[in-house]
């Protein structure tokens, strides 16, 4: 078994983190920008899981996971690498794996090139992650379907060209009661509302998208009808693997700006680096973060070798989400009051990091699919 990265991985990542460098965003209160997007298609990243004939890089998971955590690791702003990964892992993927020839053909080149933004529609004002107790419909009329109800949180709902969402199409069907589409914003019937009012990940605008019956031509559904639980599990196997990669990056360059700092400051005569606790902290730090690193790289392997990876992917969220939120308070910790001042940037690290325990499904439902794959 063999951990480490081949030498055009290592290659790959290093001149990610020298091209994602002027990334950073301008402000903590940064929203959606243009120009970053265009430098986010430019360092291909919109389409780094997409094969080149539909106009992506053509990489696999791990190496996908591996562009995200070395443009992260530049300093790149997380919500701004998020806002890409929701474009490709929810929204684009699905569309790759599950659209209809020529609609790949007509969608694919656009979202890869960043002409078309991609949102991502499926939390509901009552239902998260669970496709069974979704309230939106969709009837069926002839050449297509209706929809109607409302998402909430959609990423890059605001500004989107396209969204995946799911409505149930038959409410007794269970497992088999959903169905995906990919619907265009200018549909009839289809309002986006203005951006939220977010703390953090601000360059990732998230809003409310309400389908009035909404019409959705056949040539839109993803897969068959029927089949979004499926859909929406294997974009959950990328999101949740490869997404996380932006939170690697992260504590590594959080825990590479603490191990500087408590070099240079001083207290009561030392180093902070020569205060126990302090260093205690600072290797659990690292400890978390290899761990995650670990699961992480193992799920996105499972992705690439074909087998399921549902348990590495639950796992590997997990871990790198807690990890994530624990060592931007550790980070808070070391720094001391510094940390609540804008210039040193701990502050919004901590407010990106908070979130990841909730989205792409909870820490707890990270656990009870855990459980389950144990056979519990």
């Amino acid at each position: 078994m063999d951990f480490r990265l081949s030498t055009e991985q290592q290659e790959r990542y290093a001149r990610m983190r020298t091209a994602a460098r002027d990334l950073s965003s301008p402000s903590s209160t940064a929203g959606f920008r243009e120009e970053t997007w265009r430098k986010l298609a430019g360092l291909r990243l919109l389409g780094a899981a997409v094969p080149e004939e539909h106009g992506g890089a053509g990489l696999g998971a791990l190496d996908t996971a591996l562009l995200y955590e070395g443009a992260s690791d530049s300093g790149a702003d997380t919500g701004a690498l998020f806002a890409a990964a929701a474009h490709l892992f929810a929204c684009v993927l699905p569309v790759l794996e599950f659209a209809q020839p020529r609609t790949r053909k007509s969608l694919l080149p656009g979202l890869c090139s960043g002409e078309l933004i991609a949102g991502n529609a499926m939390t509901e004002p009552d239902a998260g992650s669970d496709l069974s107790r979704l309230a939106t419909r969709a009837t069926r009329v002839d050449g297509g379907y209706l929809l109607d109800g409302v998402k909430s949180f959609v990423s890059n709902g605001p500004v989107a060209d396209l969204y995946v969402t799911y409505a149930t199409t038959d409410p007794d069907g269970g497992y088999f009661g959903t169905t995906a589409f990919a619907v265009d914003r200018d549909s009839p019937g289809l309002v986006a509302g203005e951006p939220m009012h977010k703390s953090g990940l601000t360059a990732c605008q998230a809003g409310e998208v309400r389908f009035t019956r909404c019409f959705v031509p056949d040539d839109r559904v993803l897969g068959s009808p029927g089949q979004g639980q499926p859909v929406f599990q294997t974009s959950m196997w990328w999101e949740r693997s490869c997404l996380f990669a932006i939170y690697l990056g992260q504590q590594e360059r959080l825990i590479r700006r603490c191990v500087h700092h408590v070099r240079e400051r001083r207290q009561s005569g030392k180093r902070l680096a020569d205060v126990q606790p302090v260093a205690d902290r600072l290797a659990e730090m690292r400890l978390r973060l290899e761990s995650g690193r670990l699961l992480l790289y193992r799920a996105c392997t499972e992705i690439d070798d074909g087998q399921d990876p549902s348990l590495w992917v639950a796992m590997a969220k997990l871990a790198v989400s807690e990890a994530a939120v624990a060592t931007s308070l550790d980070a808070a910790r070391i720094f001391g009051g510094r940390a609540f001042l804008t210039e040193y940037g701990i502050e919004e690290q901590l407010r990106d990091a908070a979130p990841a325990t909730t989205f792409s499904g909870t820490s707890d439902i990270q656990r009870q699919l855990i459980a389950r794959e144990m056979g519990l």
